[in-house]
C-alpha cells in the first residue's frame, strides 16, 4: 500500500530549450514507468496544467512506500534527471507527500499539536 508520494513539479521551459524539454519529459516518464514495472513504486501519473497565471506548469505524482521513494530520490539516475530538469525548466522541484495510512497518523499529530496550542 502506498503511504507516500513524490510531487515532481516544473514551470516554464527555458527559452531555446523546448525540444530538449520534450525529450527530457519523455525520458523522465519512461524512467518513472520502469519504477512501476519493477514494482518499486505503485503508480506514476503525469499532469499538465491549464494556463492559470502561476509558476507551475505540470507535475508527476509518484505514489509508493516512503522508504523506497527515499531510496529512489537519492539514486544517481534520479539525481541526474533532476539536475537536467533544473537547467531545462524554471521552478523545478521534488517534494515528498504523505498519503494512505501515514496521512491518518500525520493528521492525528496535527490535531494533537493544534489542541496544545489552543490551550
Amino acid at each position: 500500500m502506498a503511504d507516500a508520494a513524490l510531487f515532481i513539479g516544473w514551470g516554464a521551459t527555458a527559452a531555446g530549450r523546448e525540444r530538449k524539454s520534450v525529450e527530457l519529459f519523455g525520458e523522465s516518464l519512461r524512467f518513472l514507468s520502469r519504477m512501476v514495472e519493477q514494482g518499486r513504486v505503485a503508480s506514476v501519473e503525469p499532469f499538465f496544467l491549464e494556463p492559470h497565471g502561476g509558476d507551475l506548469e505540470g507535475f508527476f505524482l509518484v505514489r509508493g512506500e516512503q522508504d523506497e521513494l527515499n531510496r529512489i530520490r537519492s539514486e544517481d539516475d534520479f539525481q541526474r534527471l533532476a539536475v537536467r530538469a533544473q537547467v531545462a525548466v524554471a521552478n523545478f522541484g521534488v517534494v515528498g507527500a504523505i498519503t494512505g495510512e501515514r496521512l491518518n497518523k500525520h493528521m492525528a499529530w496535527f490535531a494533537e499539536a493544534a489542541k496544545q496550542i489552543d490551550q
